[in-house]
C-alpha cells in the first residue's frame, strides 16, 4: 500500500505531513508513503525515512491560485504530482491539505470520474454527540446539483459508511428545512422520491439543527447548502470554546474550576474536532483522493492517511462504481 502526500499544502506544511507519515508507517504494516515537495524543506523534519520516500519538486499551488489555471500551468506542483502518482499506478491514494478547487481539478484531469457519476462530491465526516459522526455530501465541490446527482451522493455516502466505516444499514437523510416529504425547494422535492425508491435505508428529510444529534449517518445536499452547514459547525464550535475560555479566566475562582475540569474540556474539544475524522474524500473519482483541512496538524493528517488507506484496502471506488451501475441499470429498464 503506497500513499502520496502533498507535503507543501496547508498551514503546517511540511512539518505536519512529515510527522504524520512517520507515525503512520510505524502503525500500519506494509504502508509506504511518498512525500511530494521541496526536499530541502522536508528533510529537516524527517527523523526516520523508513518506508518514506521524497518526490522532489519546488513548484506548489497556492491557496490564492485560480484552480483550473494553476493545475494546467503548474504541472510539476506538489499537489499535481501527488495525484499523478495515483494515475500512473505508483500510489493507491493521494492526500493534500492545499487548494480545494485545484485538488478537485487535478483529480478530475488525472484520475477521472467513476462511470455513472456526473460530479464528484466533497464529503467530510462531521462530529455528533454520540461520537459516531456523519458523512455530509456535498460541501462545495459543486454549488448546484440536480436531483439525480443527490441520488448519486447518497449511493456514494451509503457505500462508504457501510464498507469503510462498518455502519450496518446506514441511515441516509436529505437536508431540508423541514422533515415533511413535501418541504423544501424544487431540488429537494424532486430528489425525495428518487432517494425513497433507492436500495438503501432512506429516513427522509432531516433538519440542520438535528445533524449533530446523530439523526443520520449520511446527509446529502447541494454544495452551497453543505458548505454553509460545514462553516456554521466549524464557526459555532470555535466560538463556543472562545466563550468558555473567556468565562473561565474571569476570576481566580473560575480559573480553579477550569483547572479541575481541564481533562473534561479536552475530551469535549476532541469530540468536536475535525482532526479525529481525517479529511474530506473527493468521492466519485476512480481512486481515493483526500482533501485534508487547510489547518490540519499532524493528528489530522495522520487520520487522513488512515482514511485513505482504508478506502484503498476496502476498494471503495470499485464498490461505488458497481452500486452506481446497478442502480442506473434498474432505472433504465
Amino acid at each position: 500500500m503506497r500513499i502520496a502526500i502533498d507535503a507543501m499544502g496547508g498551514d503546517h506544511a511540511p512539518r505536519a505531513q512529515v510527522a504524520a507519515a512517520e507515525q503512520a508507517v510505524k502503525d500500519f504494516s506494509g504502508l509506504e508513503i511518498t512525500l511530494v515537495g521541496n526536499e530541502s524543506d522536508i528533510r529537516p523534519h524527517l527523523k526516520d525515512d523508513t518506508n518514506i520516500t521524497i518526490l522532489h519538486t519546488t513548484e506548489k499551488i497556492e491557496d490564492t491560485d485560480q484552480p483550473t489555471t494553476a493545475v494546467r500551468r503548474k504541472k510539476e506542483a506538489s499537489m499535481v504530482l501527488g495525484v499523478r502518482e495515483v494515475r500512473e499506478g505508483r500510489a493507491d491514494a493521494s492526500i493534500s491539505a492545499g487548494n480545494t478547487g485545484a485538488l478537485m481539478t487535478a483529480g478530475l484531469l488525472h484520475v477521472g470520474r467513476i462511470k455513472g457519476i456526473d460530479r464528484p462530491a466533497l464529503a467530510p465526516k462531521l462530529p455528533t454527540l454520540d461520537g459516531n459522526g456523519f458523512l455530509l455530501l456535498d460541501v462545495g465541490a459543486n454549488m448546484d446539483a440536480k436531483p439525480e446527482q443527490l441520488l448519486q451522493y447518497a449511493i456514494i455516502g451509503n457505500t462508504y459508511m457501510e464498507k469503510v466505516q462498518k455502519v450496518k444499514k446506514p441511515r441516509v437523510g436529505l437536508l431540508n428545512v423541514g422533515t415533511e416529504s413535501g418541504k423544501g425547494n424544487e431540488l429537494t422535492k424532486e430528489a425525495f422520491p428518487l432517494l425513497e425508491a433507492a436500495n438503501f435505508h432512506f429516513i427522509g428529510n432531516v433538519e440542520a439543527r438535528d445533524l449533530m444529534n446523530g439523526v443520520a449517518d449520511v446527509v446529502v445536499c447541494d454544495g452551497f447548502a453543505g458548505n454553509l452547514v460545514l462553516k456554521t459547525i466549524e464557526g459555532t464550535a470555535g466560538t463556543l470554546f472562545s466563550l468558555l475560555k473567556k468565562e473561565l479566566t474571569k476570576s481566580v475562582k473560575n480559573k480553579l474550576a477550569a483547572g479541575m475540569l481541564k481533562s473534561s474540556f479536552k475530551d469535549i474539544k476532541s469530540q468536536l474536532s475535525y482532526s479525529e475524522y481525517g479529511g474530506a474524500g473527493l468521492f466519485g473519482l476512480k481512486a481515493p483522493v483526500i482533501k485534508a483541512h487547510g489547518s490540519s496538524d499532524e493528528v489530522a493528517v495522520y487520520h487522513a492517511i488512515r482514511q485513505a488507506r482504508q478506502m484503498a484496502e476496502e476498494q471503495v471506488t470499485t464498490i461505488i462504481e458497481t452500486e452506481v451501475a446497478a442502480i442506473n441499470s434498474t432505472q433504465s429498464k
